[in-house]
């Protein structure tokens, strides 16, 4: 009998739409559902986006593209990037993407060999432990729990890369917790990857347009500049400006991995297509007013989802700064039960409050950390109280 290739018994579908077409087919059923489950946005880009679209339309060549990304779209990138610090870089030092999983996936490509390590902070996005495994590389998981604020310490950090792993992959702000890293947490852990040269750096830093309480955006680079020549930083338009479906990514990085991916391009994709890189030039290089917006909006959202959980006994929720996540540690309900059902995980808690009460949420084991569940609280602000009110009554009712 024919057989699939072996690398696809190391690929598993997203944990993530899992649950989100569980909600769906639920809602579609007629029950009254509220989603806490997929880290979309939900607002769309401002109308210049769409006229930059349409007038692209106006105007098709019908050509391939660039392998690299056109110019005008890697201008506008570097553009944005310079505006949180990251300058001196050049169009040979970008590339773009289908998103930013996309460029990651490429990256992967690009760095490990079948063998490889790669290091993360746990709780990690689930695309990344998905990566390693499809290429075979072996994952360093260094447990970041709530009770450390779900951040990677210097000490941590040190020890891991004394074991020499080829990637470090580092997620700021995060997701699934939401947590961002202060000035002085990044001076401190840039201080340590430097002392390891034989280590490439992968920022993806997506959510670092969306930080709250004026902490600001730090990275590396800021702190050991010399970090230049094996950090890359990947970017993208999706969260940002309300456009995770158009699918474009970016990376700043040395020359050669810049030139690889592109590489990688040639074979993959070709090239992003015209309408979405006029929509992408326009995004990153007109009026901010809806990002900006956006971003005071989901610190209020943030205030209001953190009131709830701080008045909910024995949950344990550090506070995030950034992104649209919050990531409660529920682990105090293990052991009780709802009604019926008996909950002695997060898989099991998150079943029994999609069941009855119709807020889904997505259990923590995606992330790797079976304590805790997350929860995005992009959905319409009308839905906002209305989910909260239903987590804080479900854990009343647990007995």
């Amino acid at each position: 009998m024919l057989q699939l290739a072996s690398r696809m018994g190391r690929a598993k579908p997203s944990a993530i739409m899992a649950v989100a077409e569980k909600a769906k087919a639920l809602k579609a059923a007629g029950r009254d559902i509220i989603s806490f489950s997929i880290g979309v946005p939900n607002f769309l880009p401002g109308d210049h986006v769409y006229a930059a679209a349409r007038d692209s339309l106006s105007k098709d060549s019908g050509q391939y593209g660039s392998n690299r990304g056109a110019d005008a779209l890697l201008d506008a990138f570097l553009a944005h990037i310079a505006q949180v610090g990251l300058t001196g870089y050049e169009r040979k030092h970008c590339s773009t993407g289908i998103g930013a999983k996309h460029v990651l996936y490429n990256l992967a490509e690009a760095l490990l060999d079948e063998g490889d390590t790669i290091a993360y902070a746990v709780p990690y996005w689930t695309t990344y432990a998905d990566i390693a495994d499809i290429c075979n590389a072996k994952s360093l998981e260094l447990p970041c729990p709530a009770s450390q604020n779900y951040k990677l310490t210097p000490a941590q950090l040190d020890a891991a890369l004394a074991t020499k792993p080829k990637v470090f992959l580092f997620n700021n702000p995060n997701n699934p917790t939401g947590m961002a890293y202060t000035r002085d947490e990044i001076a401190a852990l840039a201080e340590v990857v430097a002392k390891y040269p034989d280590t490439w750096i992968i920022c993806d830093d997506i959510y670092n347009r969306m930080v709250f309480d004026g902490i600001g955006y730090h990275n590396f680079l800021h702190f050991r500049p010399e970090l230049r020549e094996r950090l890359i930083f990947v970017d993208s338009l999706s969260k940002t400006y309300g456009m995770p479906g158009w699918r474009v990514g970016f990376l700043a990085g040395p020359e050669s991995v810049a030139k690889a991916v592109t590489t990688l391009n040639s074979n993959h994709i070709t090239n992003i297509p015209e309408v979405v890189t006029a929509a992408a030039i326009a995004a990153l290089s007109g009026p901010q007013d809806v990002p900006v917006a956006k971003n005071a909006e989901f610190q209020a959202k943030r205030d209001m989802v953190m009131a709830v959980m701080n008045s909910i006994p024995g949950l344990v929720c550090p506070k995030p700064e950034g992104a649209f996540y919050v990531f409660p540690d529920i682990s105090c309900a293990f052991g009780k039960s709802h009604g019926v059902r008996d909950i002695h995980n997060d898989v099991d808690f998150c079943n029994a409050l999609l069941e009855a009460k119709g807020v889904a949420c997505v259990p923590g084991s995606a992330f790797g950390e079976p304590r805790a569940l997350r929860i995005s609280y992009t959905c319409p602000s009308a839905q906002l109280p209305e989910g909260l009110k239903r987590f804080k009554e479900f854990f009343a009712e647990l007995a």
